[in-house]
């Protein structure tokens, strides 16, 4: 006879981090008491995903030694019996990879697609947007660490299946639905299914990421995936490993797939004070991305303010978004804007022939559009690149 737990069981069970850091006060005890809290390898005959739907085996993952290895993100964390990943998100139970968070977004909104921000999919519609707890980064400068560096057993939110987002999706009249706030690499199995149902019903997909995920689960998904918005939060290793936690080059890797898959992209500078904010670095970046992924991508530089652990640190400065914006026009890009900085003219799209604004912009309102159908400049009919109604 088999033996079944709960979903709350199974946390308690695996509510340990990678690198044997014990989360929660259950688990301050001694190693033996500890041990206890993990049971041997098969000592479940049945997944625990088979007796509660919202605790269930994820994908992208291989046996390794006397543990599993999760092949979804570059860290590729090795996980004994009872562990969980960098993520907090995935563990290892019974012997298989477990997703501890499908269907629990914690955070449910109707958001403005330029809020993402996302400013070549259908300006001024509306994105059904979702998150789960869980990333696999541990940004200083998070904006949402709230979620993103939560444990799913201190989660507050009510389960929501991939059907029910695509419907409230549809009765909210959404175009879009955007997999954000947290970080939506590590929910993946839920992403994915709900991602299926939105493209048969007509929805575009906007993933806001870090991109910091391997090449074959991006290859995987790649074809339900209308926008991704990355996050290219610096452009040094230095950078990366320091304030991140991560690794800068496979941030890199992910643009230049998207690139070669054709999936369309959007790029993301949060310019941090004293951190990210070198003008020669900044340089740099941009011919990074006019060489690899054309003059066409859009980039923003945005505005920082203080908060999480950098919260001795003061607001970018104006002019410090306006000077990077214009190293950024000055090395051939096409679309480069300023971002939380409402009701200045970087928040415009404007044609890279004739320099008229087709798309005016304040805050997250679209105050004007001239695009012609199609996506074409009005004055000298320049294809604009994105997705138009």
């Amino acid at each position: 006879m088999s033996e079944t737990i709960t979903r709350q069981e199974f946390l308690k069970k695996a509510a340990v981090v990678t690198g044997a850091v014990v989360a929660g006060p259950a688990l301050s005890g001694t190693l033996s008491s500890l041990i206890s809290l993990f049971p041997p390898p098969g000592t479940l005959k049945e997944l625990p995903g088979l007796t509660n739907p919202l605790v269930r085996e994820a994908l992208w993952w291989k046996s390794a030694c006397a543990g599993v290895q999760c092949t979804l993100c570059p860290f590729q964390c090795f996980l004994p019996e009872g562990m969980r990943g960098l993520c907090n998100v995935r563990g290892n139970y019974s012997g298989r990879l477990m997703t501890l968070v499908y269907a629990q977004p914690v955070a449910v909104h109707v958001d403005p697609i330029e809020k993402k921000p996302v400013y070549h999919l259908y300006p001024g519609s509306r994105s059904f947007s979702i998150s789960t707890v869980g990333c696999n980064l541990k940004c200083a400068f998070c904006q949402n660490w709230e979620i993103s560096q939560s444990l799913p057993e201190q989660a507050e939110g009510k389960p929501m299946s991939p059907e029910e987002v695509v419907r409230a999706a549809l009765l909210t009249q959404s175009a879009s639905i955007a997999y954000t706030y947290g970080e939506p690499t590590v929910f993946y199995e839920y992403m994915f299914d709900t991602m299926k149902l939105a493209k048969e019903k007509g929805i575009r997909n906007v993933v806001i990421s870090a991109g910091y995920i391997n090449e074959e689960p991006l290859r995987k998904i790649a074809p339900l995936i209308d926008v991704m918005k990355v996050d290219l939060k610096g452009f040094s290793e230095k950078f990366y490993r320091r304030v991140v936690k991560g690794e800068l080059r496979f941030v890199l890797n992910t643009l230049v797939l998207l690139a070669k898959l054709g999936i369309f992209a959007e790029v993301v500078n949060l310019v941090v004070p004293t951190m990210n904010d070198h003008f020669d670095e900044i340089r740099k970046m941009c011919r990074w991305i006019r060489r690899e992924l054309g003059p066409d991508i859009p980039v923003f530089f945005s505005r920082f303010t203080p908060q999480y652990q950098l919260s001795n640190l003061p607001p970018t400065p104006l002019e410090t978004l306006r000077h990077a914006r214009e190293i950024g026009m000055e090395e051939g890009l096409h679309y480069v804007y300023s971002g939380n900085n409402p009701g200045n003219p970087g928040e415009n799209t404007y044609c890279p022939t004739c320099k008229n604004p087709l798309i005016e912009r304040y805050g997250y309102a679209v105050i004007a559009n001239r695009l012609k159908p199609g996506g074409f400049c009005p004055y000298d009919n320049t294809k604009i690149p994105g997705i138009w109604r």
